[in-house]
């Protein structure tokens, strides 16, 4: 008897027929896509469907490892694109390590938020924009995504951005580098194979290794690197360097990784079994993404430290300049190649999350399993987005220049709606059964998603009232802060009072037992088992359990409580992306 009888118990099956543009679902199964079962077959190896995954040496689980891994390391990596070099070497050029706290911080939001996709993905088998369109209606899944393809269009334009700013330092003109890299990136996604797509991305990522001769030839100062751990605000908490923070943030948690690493885990075959591997792999990529930022901010510091070019960030290409003529022109090829990298890996992967959600949304085959003739929806649309942000990319300097730095705050921004939705669909017991959230998880999420909203308000607030003292804004935070407690124990209490109807009703099913009698059923059910033999118990039904076929579960009752917090958050987030852009446009023209 499973612990978790939440519903009908869903089992992977592959949906028959191979002739539609997306399979059917079985009744057992809420995979659409055929492409989405079967092994797992990573760049580094192969693991068979009916494995069990029992290793007991660590070299075996190693191994396991290495062909699971991907999805977290690949979003994480991605993470580090050309907005993201740009926004870190822009902190340390303009504030030196004084923001090395900010990174820190982001480690806990970066788990969090993916760690939920990641059991989303391997559990219910399908992407983040079905499971919205599906749980919610079509209504709230154009609210979700709707955002999301202009946003990543944009995001991809500074992707290419930064690839003409890193080939320009080598003299290769733009008029050559971006097609170049156009053409480049979809060869290897349209090739057919998921296995040669996710070895090319390993080739990029371990590029990265440049970070250690970078960081050995800039040697910043090991004290201002970690006295940067403590939060502070230099030169006070202005709408300046608040939109630099909002941008940091927007450049590290993106909404794009989202819908990114759980369609990239349903299309690498990851199931509920591999979970615990799977976390390893985020880890790992957070690890990554964390070293390279610091080391981006680190090495902007130190060439401008003392000189006229402190505070004065331009762009990407000028800090490999500046870089070359403060330490020799090896440390600017070595920042040049790293900038390249992370733009080929970040419009990479912000282009499958878009056209991976085009696929969800439109009800096509989204798989880097199909050849080209199999599912050309799904490449079209790749190439069409790389060639709209390849064109976008030859608009004048000014514009690009404004762009980048917009594209990173308004990610930041845009976070909390679709954070919110993440943390609904991790409380959905039909879709996730036995992974749904802790209250521990919903209080950490909660408070990830408060923050990000109050950190927005201070941005728009600074930018209305420019003159607005920093004071004025941490009690605005305190504020915020007490009014995020008090809503938190609403939700709670009314979470509670929901559960113990739920409790209610399946009493009723069990014969008319009150909820008294079935706490007791519970206690004597779980007194009988010992302490191990419960764990493996609930370890068991977790490795199997799958979401059902999403056609047959019922769609959660969006109250109007919701609906009015979720239209009063989509209202307020708009206002405060057109303050960003003023914000922008002001320091771009020196009015602001």
């Amino acid at each position: 008897m499973s612990l978790f009888s939440s519903g009908p118990r869903g089992r992977a099956t592959a949906p028959s027929g191979a002739d539609g543009a997306v399979t059917t679902s079985s009744a057992s199964s809420a995979v659409l896509d055929s492409a989405h079962v079967g092994d797992i077959v990573g760049a580094l190896g192969t693991i068979a469907r009916d494995d069990v995954g029992q290793r007991r040496r660590w070299w075996q689980r190693l191994r396991l490892l290495l062909v699971i891994m991907g999805p977290g390391l690949i979003v994480m990596v991605g993470d580090n694109d050309a907005g993201g070099v740009a926004t870190y070497s822009q902190a340390g050029q303009n504030y030196g390590m004084a923001l090395v706290w900010t990174l820190a911080l982001l480690i806990p939001v970066l788990y969090v938020n993916q760690e939920m996709v990641l059991r989303l993905g391997a559990v219910s088998g399908v992407g983040h924009a079905k499971l919205i369109f599906e749980r919610f209606g079509r209504f709230w899944g154009w609210f979700s995504v709707g955002d999301l393809f202009i946003l990543n269009t944009l995001t991809i334009v500074t992707e290419f951005i930064g690839v003409s700013l890193a080939l320009s330092f080598f003299g290769l003109p733009k008029s050559i580098s971006v097609p170049t890299a156009a053409v480049v990136l979809f060869a290897v996604v349209a090739g057919g194979s998921f296995r040669r797509w996710e070895r090319f991305l390993f080739a990029l990522i371990a590029v990265n290794i440049l970070v250690v001769p970078l960081v050995l030839f800039a040697h910043p100062p090991i004290g201002e690197m970690v006295g940067g751990l403590v939060p502070q605000f230099p030169g006070g908490l202005n709408s300046t360097l608040l939109l630099l923070i909002v941008a940091v943030v927007g450049t590290t948690v993106a909404p794009w990784q989202l819908f990114f690493q759980q369609s990239n885990l349903v299309d690498k075959r990851i199931t509920p079994r591999w979970i615990p591997y799977a976390r390893h792999d985020l880890r790992i990529g957070i690890a990554v993404v964390m070293a390279g930022a610091v080391v981006l901010m680190a090495a902007a510091a130190a060439a401008y430290a003392g000189t006229q070019g402190f505070g004065a960030f331009s762009d990407a290409g000028a800090v490999a300049s500046g870089l070359s003529d403060r330490f020799g022109h090896t440390v600017g090829v070595l920042f040049a190649i790293l900038l390249l990298d992370a733009s080929l890996v970040g419009a990479n992967a912000v282009g499958l999350a878009t056209t991976y959600t085009l696929g969800d949304t439109f009800k096509r085959r989204h798989s880097l399993h199909w050849k080209l003739t199999q599912a050309p929806l799904f490449y079209a649309g790749y190439a069409f987005l790389l060639a709209i942000s390849a064109a976008i990319t030859f608009l004048p300097d000014a514009v690009l220049g404004l762009l980048t730095l917009a594209v990173q705050a308004l990610a930041g921004v845009l976070l909390p709606s679709a954070t919110v939705f993440l943390v609904l669909l991790c409380n959905d017991r039909p879709v996730l059964g036995p992974w749904v959230n802790t209250v521990r998880q919903n209080i950490i999420a909660g408070t990830i998603v408060w923050i990000l909203v109050l950190l927005s308000l201070a941005l728009t607030a600074a930018t209305f009232f420019p003159n607005m003292s920093a004071g004025a804004v941490e009690i605005g935070f305190g504020v915020g802060a007490g009014i995020g407690v008090a809503g938190g124990c609403l939700i709670a209490l009314s979470r509670r009072r929901a559960d113990r109807r739920l409790v209610e009703q399946a009493a009723a099913d069990l014969g008319g037992l009150d909820p008294d009698q079935m706490d007791d059923l519970d206690e004597t059910v779980s007194g009988s088992l010992t302490r191990a033999e419960r764990a493996a118990l609930i370890a068991q039904d977790r490795a199997t359990w799958r979401t059902p076929a999403l056609a047959t579960l019922d769609r959660p009752v969006m109250s109007p409580l919701r609906k009015a917090g979720l239209l009063t958050l989509r209202g307020y987030l708009i206002i405060a992306a057109v303050m960003i852009v003023i914000k922008i446009v002001q320091t771009a023209t020196g009015t602001g």
